[in-house]
């Protein structure tokens, strides 16, 4: 029971302490200023002439309306101060007419408008639920850099048409940051002569007119941070010296980099945007600094002498310069300063980053996609039956045409955005273009290698147990081991999709996001499997090596020459992967060994070689494909001659195997003898000469 009554006496302590001065300011109604009116719910009026009077303060105030003329007579007014009167829901036009001392409308504490960050003094028109914004075109104040703040209105939707024209003569600074704006109507700015323009944290800004800036002078300085622009506009953006566009993540494209001659500070969201700015031409840069043309001049021809006079000395006399304070840094170069920074990962480069790349590239893609569709139409319309061989080539040459469709869409968008790639990287990299060109290289990379392995171990098998026909690898027991090869490709193909490593980090859309310790697991899983199946290859190869040279075993003579063929294809295979798996595994362990400019030619003369090759080195340059090739086009009116040159060889082949299908020393097996009488009596429908000899 002690305890309870402890805490039940501190609790009664913190409630009796007096709560904090700002709270107690903040909570109890605030009076009425002199010489103003302020009924509940009513209309404010604040009727002049009030002498001395330079500072009016309406905050917590009860009203709902600020009318026309409602300051009126108050020529003396420099600063109006509106704050967190929340049952004010409009302003009518002509409230602030007429006030030709006025510099700041805004809001003297710093705690009630956090968004903004001018000294404390100088604060806005903040949080409050006026619908529209404040008519503030006939204030026609005369004082120079006036200052208008208006934040945290979440009620304003529109900046529309001349807003803030007739406002002032002089310069301006508007600092319209945390409000509900969703659009900005075209000549918004019409007749102002804009220092700064802030129109930061308006998380609904979507849209900015393309005209918006006509008939304005500047801004010097252009804020949109945090915002949902998706464009700039084109017209006006010559007098931005700084642009800053952080977080503003649907900001994917800019204007023209020509657009912005003056521009000196850039900080964006995207480092590729950076690369719009670097390499200008010197009079690109420096535009804004033509008219000193001859004060460069004389800033080259001149060194700065050692009692600190500079280039002045050598236009003014001595006496003109007494009292001057030197500008050292006028004869510094002036470069544009842009963050952040483009990293390893995306250099300001385009897709492909050499030109013999970009010609190397449509060629390969070309023949892998045209070889390996022929290969598969020929396959799979051919009269013959679909043997294992036949369909793991199958397998094979879909693979391929993956890889030349991946290439295919990397070439395509390298053309599409030649020279100017920085303002589609976004697009492209974030994108479901990207995803899906990563999509198909991984399935692609991994179906093929799969398949290749399945192949060796078919030939390995068929050689070994090539007297044992029962123990042949027949088509139902290759369909689930490829489905199963799918299966697992697909699923290497879609762990990026899903967070695991991702295809955005590069421009050519290959997993090398290697930042957390289960995207590294997924690339040297990757690796270590190709390693794997390079060495299974390599020992099956010496195995069918060895069985070819051991007479006691009855390897066919077309067996044995297959083999040696698919052994140097899987070899010139692996070859041509090994510095890709090289330079990948040291990437993995974040110490690539190689930029990703030089990554690209690994890409396009390694990487992709084996599926442009693979159509033409297993099936187009055989003659089994060759002949079916030919008996496909015969069928279309074409190649009839060469098609019935292939036939008679077929049937001289079954002659032959009518011929000497029992001779020898060996005694064929009963399968074979079946086998044997069923080709005889299938020539013998063609030749009875060859039905008597059997």
């Amino acid at each position: 029971m002690g305890r309870p009554s402890l805490a039940l006496r501190l609790l009664l302590a913190l409630l009796l302490l007096p709560p904090p001065a700002p709270l107690l300011w903040a909570l109890r109604p605030a009076p009425c200023p002199e010489p103003c009116s302020c009924p509940p719910d009513g209309a404010l009026r604040c009727p002049g002439p009030q002498a001395g009077l330079s500072r009016l303060s309406l905050t917590y105030l009860p009203i709902k309306v600020i009318p026309s003329q409602a300051f009126r007579g108050l020529n003396e007014v420099i600063k109006i101060l509106i704050q967190n009167t929340k049952n004010l829901v409009h302003i009518e036009a002509g409230a602030f007419t007429n006030l030709p001392r006025l510099k700041y409308l805004n809001n003297p504490l710093y705690s009630l408008c956090p968004h903004s960050h001018p000294a404390p003094n100088h604060r806005s028109i903040c949080n409050t639920g006026i619908h529209k914004l404040p008519d503030v075109t006939k204030i026609f104040s005369s004082e120079f850099n006036f200052i208008l703040e208006i934040c945290d209105n979440l009620h304003i939707t529109t900046i529309p048409r001349n807003a803030f024209q007739g406002m002032n003569n002089e310069s301006i600074t508007l600092k319209l940051y945390g409000n509900g704006f969703e659009e900005i109507q075209s000549h918004a700015f019409n007749g102002t002569t804009l220092i700064s323009l802030e129109l930061k944290e308006n998380a609904r800004l979507e849209k900015m007119h393309n005209d918006a800036f006509r008939g304005a002078t500047g801004p010097s300085i252009l804020d949109i941070s945090s915002t949902k622009l998706q464009a700039l506009p084109t017209y006006g953006l010559e007098s931005i010296q700084t642009l800053i566009a952080t977080s503003s993540y649907s900001l994917k494209k800019l204007p023209s980099r020509e657009k912005f001659t003056n521009l000196l500070d850039a900080t964006l969201t995207y480092p590729s945007h950076c690369c719009a700015f670097r390499n200008l031409p010197t009079n690109e840069q420096n535009f804004s600094f033509s008219i000193f043309k001859n004060f460069s001049k004389q800033c080259e021809s001149t060194a700065r002498r050692p009692n600190n006079e500079t280039l002045y000395s050598a236009i003014f006399a001595e006496s003109e310069l007494s009292g001057w304070d030197y500008d050292y840094g006028f004869c510094l170069p002036k470069t544009l300063q842009c963050a952040p920074e483009p990293d390893a990962f995306n250099p300001c480069e385009d897709i492909m980053g050499y030109d013999f790349l970009r010609v190397l590239i449509w060629l390969i893609n070309i023949l892998a996609i045209t070889g390996n569709v022929t290969v598969l139409f020929v396959l799979l319309t051919s009269r013959y039956k679909l043997t294992v061989p036949r369909f793991l080539m199958c397998n094979l040459s879909f693979a391929d045409f993956c890889m030349g469709l991946y290439l295919l869409l990397i070439a395509s968008v390298d053309a599409q955005t030649k020279g100017q790639y920085y303002n589609h990287a976004i697009d492209w990299q974030t994108g479901s273009g990207c995803s899906v060109a990563g999509f198909f290289t991984v399935f692609a990379s991994e179906l093929s290698v799969y398949t290749l392995t399945v192949i060796t171990l078919e030939r390995w098998h068929t050689i070994t147990y090539a007297i044992q026909l029962d123990q042949k690898l027949r088509l139902k027991h290759a369909i689930p081991v490829m489905l199963g090869g799918w299966l697992f490709s697909t699923l290497i193909a879609m762990l990026p999709l899903v967070g695991v490593s991702s295809y955005m980090k590069v421009s050519i859309c290959l997993p090398m996001d290697v930042e957390s310790t289960l995207s590294q697991v997924y690339i040297l899983t990757i690796l270590i499997l190709n390693v794997m199946a390079f060495i299974i290859i390599c020992a099956c190869y010496i195995k069918i090596y060895f069985a070819v040279q051991n007479p006691e075993l009855m390897a066919t003579n077309k067996d044995t020459k297959i083999a040696k063929k698919m052994a140097v294809l899987i070899f010139t295979d692996f070859t041509c992967m090994a510095p890709i798996s090289f330079f990948a595994i040291s990437a993995a362990f974040k110490v690539p060994l190689i930029t990703v400019t030089n990554s690209k030619v690994l890409l396009v003369l390694f990487y992709p070689v084996n599926s442009c090759a693979n159509p033409f080195l297993y099936a187009i340059f055989t003659k089994a494909f060759q002949r079916d090739f030919f008996l496909l086009l015969s069928k279309f009116g074409c190649c009839k001659y060469r098609a019935e040159l292939y036939r008679r060889k077929d049937f001289s082949a079954y002659i032959s195997n009518c011929k000497n299908g029992f001779t020898g020393s060996n005694k064929p097996s009963r399968s074979t003898f079946k086998l044997t009488t069923l080709q005889c009596q299938y020539s013998a429908v063609l030749d009875k000469t060859c039905y008597k000899e059997c």
